[in-house]
């Protein structure tokens, strides 16, 4: 078991990531964009929340409302869903059309939404409350939901080769649909 704070939030964010609905998250984008957008929208999110999560931690005694957080995360979801369904549109000449924000903020701020209130920003704002060591937590945490949401990212440029457009259109917004009924599920019980 490390000992340090940066191994330790590395250690622990990876491990509450792997089969978290951020993942899929990563997985479902990576067979719509391209790779390092991806990655790139990941690690951006990643490292903005996990400054939030850390000074959260570092601020004991704050009451933290995670109930409309997840709930807000919910219905982010269920609209990216829907609009997954709707597909993106094509110009005349084939070209997926670009959306006002364009791919790489549309992950970054999905990303951003789905991690707040997520298990792994709860566990970087405990490693943060427990460790004070705000960089050593920050940049361990970031690393480590990183390093897990880029297997996903692997994952998803590889089953997104292999399949009909269609499926994946389908399969993505299935994630995101169930993510977003779920989280509100959780926040509700």
């Amino acid at each position: 078991m490390p000992s340090h704070p940066f191994l330790i939030s590395v250690f622990f964010v990876f491990a509450a990531e792997m089969g978290d609905k951020t993942q899929l998250v990563a997985l479902a984008f990576a067979t719509r964009y391209a790779t390092q957008t991806v990655l790139l929208g990941v690690f951006t999110a990643t490292l903005l929340v996990h400054l939030f999560s850390v000074g959260l931690g570092e601020i004991v005694g704050l009451a933290i409302p995670v109930l409309w957080v997840q709930i807000l995360s919910g219905v982010a979801f269920i609209a990216f869903g829907l609009w997954t369904l709707r597909g993106d549109e094509l110009d005349g000449e084939g070209h997926l059309k670009e959306h006002r924000w364009g791919p790489l903020m549309t992950v970054a701020t999905t990303f951003f939404l789905a991690e707040l209130g997520d298990k792994t920003m709860l566990m970087t704002v405990t490693l943060a409350s427990q460790h004070h060591s705000f960089v050593a937590v920050w940049l361990g945490s970031t690393v480590g939901m990183v390093v897990a949401d880029g297997l996903a990212i692997i994952v998803g440029r590889v089953i997104g080769a292999n399949l009909p457009e269609r499926a994946i259109r389908l399969g993505a917004a299935a994630i995101f649909l169930i993510t977003g009924a779920v989280t509100i599920i959780e926040a509700m019980s």
